[in-house]
C-alpha cells in the first residue's frame, strides 16, 4: 500500500509515495526550497509542487513545524511565518491539492511515528522520545507506544533561552560550533529533558541523524540510551504518510 507523504520543514519541504509495508519511501523524494517569508499560500504552493511532481491523485498526509490540533488547525509558528496561526492547514492544503484528502499533523510526532513502528523505537516501552534536531528542535512523546501529541519540548527554557536557539543544527551553523562543542550544548539540553521525564530511551532525529558518529559517542552522563534515528530525515515523510492511511 503507498500513500504521499509530504514534510514542511524550516528550509526545504520534501515528499515521496512511501511504502506502508516496509516503512520507506517507494520513490526518491523531491524536495523544494521553503519559502521566505514562509506565509501559508506560498508554503502551500511548494507542497502542491512537490506532490505534483509524482502526479500524485490520492490521500496525502503532510507534516507541519508547530502544534496542530484536531488534525487541522495550526496553534504555533515558531520558524514559518506567524500567518499560519489559526489557519485550518487541512483545508488549505486540500484546495491547494484541488480537493485530495489531506491529514496534518507536527513533524516530530510524524518522525515519531514512524520511528516507533519501522525503525530505533519499534517494540519499546517505557518512556521514549524522539528529538528531530534542525531549524529548531522537535519532539515526539511515546508511553509504552502511545503519543502524547504536540509536546513542543524545543521551547524549554535553556540558559535563559529557548532550548533550540542554543542547541538545534541551526545554532550550530550559525555560530560555527565544532562538534564538541555542540555535542556539548546537545548533552545540557538532554539532561534537561531527562530530569523532568526520565526516559529509557532518546531517539535523535533529522538531518544531522546522518552524521550522528560524529557527535553521540562525544555526549556523557545521561542515563537514557541514546539512538540516531534509523529512517534518518525521511521519517516526517514516512509518518505522515502512516497518518493519512490510518485517516482513510
Amino acid at each position: 500500500m503507498q500513500i504521499f507523504g509530504v514534510d514542511i520543514g524550516g528550509s526545504g519541504i520534501k515528499g515521496a509515495p512511501v511504502d506502508l509495508d516496509v516503512g520507506d519511501l517507494a520513490a526518491e523524494r523531491h524536495k523544494v526550497l521553503t519559502p521566505h517569508p514562509a506565509t501559508p499560500d506560498a508554503v502551500a504552493d511548494g507542497v502542491k509542487e512537490v506532490v505534483d511532481h509524482f502526479g500524485w491523485t490520492g490521500p496525502v498526509g503532510i507534516t507541519f513545524p508547530g502544534v496542530v490540533t484536531g488534525g487541522a488547525t495550526i496553534r504555533t509558528a515558531a520558524n514559518v511565518d506567524k500567518d499560519w496561526i489559526d489557519t485550518d492547514a487541512r483545508a488549505l492544503l486540500s484546495g491547494r491539492l484541488d480537493g485530495l484528502p489531506v491529514t496534518v499533523l507536527n513533524d516530530a510526532d510524524a518522525a515519531g511515528v514512524a520511528e516507533m513502528q519501522f525503525g530505533a523505537g519499534r517494540e519499546r516501552q517505557g518512556t521514549v522520545f524522539l528529538l528531530t534536531f534542525g531549524t529548531g528542535i522537535g519532539s515526539a512523546l511515546f508511553v509504552d507506544g502511545i503519543l502524547v501529541p504536540n509536546t513542543e519540548l524545543g521551547h524549554l527554557e535553556l540558559n535563559g533561552h529557548d532550548a533550540e536557539k542554543h542547541a538545534s543544527t541551526k545554532a550550530k551553523e550559525d555560530h560555527d560550533l565544532s562538534w564538541e562543542h555542540w555535542a556539548h550544548r546537545v548533552q545540557k539540553y538532554l539532561a534537561h529533558v531527562e530530569m523532568l521525564f526520565s526516559p529509557e530511551l532518546f531517539i535523535i532525529g533529522g538531518g544531522v541523524s546522518r552524521k550522528s558518529h560524529k557527535f553521540l559517542p562525544l555526549i556523557e552522563g545521561i542515563k537514557a540510551e541514546i539512538v540516531p534515528a534509523q529512517l534518518q530525515n525521511n521519517a516526517g515523510i514516512v509518518g505522515a504518510a502512516m497518518r493519512a492511511a490510518k485517516a482513510g
